[in-house]
């Protein structure tokens, strides 16, 4: 159980049986009456947000829930297949399940999947990876000076806008959060 006091952001809560995790909370104290805490939770089966005001005094359930590291191995009619890397073990997961993550899935990648009640619920990319470019726009002469960007289709199926100066075979860095360009990659 934890306290309003104990509130922090990404603290992982249960409340009337489904897990939340927090994104913003704010302590309050009003000049007359009991203090409160203002909470912003997203439920994490959904990932819809949740407002909610919480009394001082008043706890909030730990929800069950467990990371573990995990490889992807592969993508069938079933899913997206991923390995425990500590015992072998093997979990399908639906492209649903997985949403916009499926695009920077690539063979070997090692992933955080969140559990709750021994049920996968979701995941959690690396920060940046490393992907190559399979088809993109050529480069005009006289655009590699502009800092103008074009689209690239990447080997896992994403799409992002590169400069002007990457070309197909490339491999680029892309930021998983918010889809974006970072740099060339070395090969």
């Amino acid at each position: 159980m934890y306290p309003t006091n104990q509130f922090r952001k990404g603290l992982k809560v249960e409340i009337e049986g489904v897990p939340y995790e927090i994104i913003d909370f704010q302590h309050v104290s009003p000049g007359k009456g009991r203090a409160f805490t203002r909470t912003k939770l997203k439920n994490m089966l959904n990932q819809n947000i949740l407002e909610r005001t919480i009394t001082s005094g008043d706890k909030l359930d730990r929800a069950d829930t467990e990371e573990r590291e995990m490889q992807f191995l592969y993508r069938d009619a079933e899913g997206y297949h991923f390995m425990n890397q500590a015992n072998y073990d093997q979990v399908a997961l639906s492209p649903e399940s997985l949403g916009d993550n499926k695009d920077f899935l690539k063979e070997n990648l090692t992933i955080k999947i969140m559990y709750y009640n021994e049920r996968p619920i979701g995941v959690e990319l690396p920060t940046f990876v490393v992907l190559k470019i399979v088809e993109t726009e050529p480069s005009a002469k006289g655009d590699t000076v502009t800092g103008g960007t074009k689209p690239a289709k990447l080997e896992t199926g994403a799409t992002v806008n590169v400069p002007f100066h990457c070309k197909e075979d490339d491999l680029i860095k892309v930021d998983t959060r918010d889809y974006s360009y970072v740099e060339k990659a070395n090969k």
